[in-house]
């Protein structure tokens, strides 16, 4: 086992993440490709390979068990990463729930198109959208996330049109985001704010769990 695959490891078992050596060899060669390309396209401002590994990958598999939670028995599901520039969440998440249907859209056509090159390299439920969010059309998705994306309430006032009837909403924050919190409309309700530990990363981080109130469309389901 190489070193780089053992830390995969001891990340995913700190999570509680039950992972094959498949999903292991996919989550690092998706971390070389993003760095190989982030050399030449900036997809993300972090270059060193190790600020990379904890602040991108571990970071991005902390959310994979309350995911899991809220997903349960259900198959078929279609996530919406919103903003997702080099694939994060989306590419972890579909290495880690195969069973979840991923579009990634970006207004960026690189970061976009990263994301269509590793989907397909890694074979994965995966689907590049290069667009502004606010121009998707169908299908509408059952969970819409997003980590690097402007505030609580923009995600969820352009993207409202694209949630399914009983859909949710949750995004990667730091800090718990009080302030955006308290900024969002009454057609939308926070119904868990999560904390994540995530692994040798020294900093708050939390998921804000979000649904639309049933006036606008029926309500999504809290993570057990």
């Amino acid at each position: 086992m190489s070193p780089d695959a053992g830390r995969v490891l001891a990340a995913a078992r700190a999570l509680g993440l039950v992972t094959n050596d498949q999903q292991v060899s996919s989550l690092l060669k998706f971390l070389a490709e993003l760095g190989r390309w982030n050399a030449t396209y900036n997809l993300t401002a972090l270059r060193d390979p190790q600020a990379m590994f904890t602040h991108h990958l571990v970071d991005c598999m902390a959310a994979v068990p309350p995911v899991l939670r809220w997903v349960g028995r259900r198959s078929g599901l279609k996530v919406l990463d919103v903003g997702s520039g080099g694939g994060l969440p989306g590419i972890v998440w579909a290495i880690l729930i195969p069973e979840l249907d991923i579009t990634c859209v970006d207004a960026v056509g690189k970061k976009a198109a990263f994301v269509r090159q590793v989907a397909g390299e890694l074979g994965l439920r995966v689907t590049a959208r290069h667009a502004r969010v606010e121009t998707l059309g169908a299908p509408r998705f059952d969970l819409i996330t997003s980590r690097a994306f402007s505030s609580l309430q923009d995600l969820t006032l352009l993207t409202r049109s694209s949630l399914a009837t009983g859909g949710a909403w949750v995004a990667l924050k730091g800090k718990a985001p009080d302030t955006e919190i308290a900024a969002l409309g009454a057609e939308t309700r926070v119904f868990h704010v999560e904390p994540l530990t995530v692994p040798d990363l020294d900093a708050e981080r939390c998921l804000v769990w979000m649904e639309a109130r049933p006036d606008s469309a029926e309500t999504g389901h809290p993570p057990g």
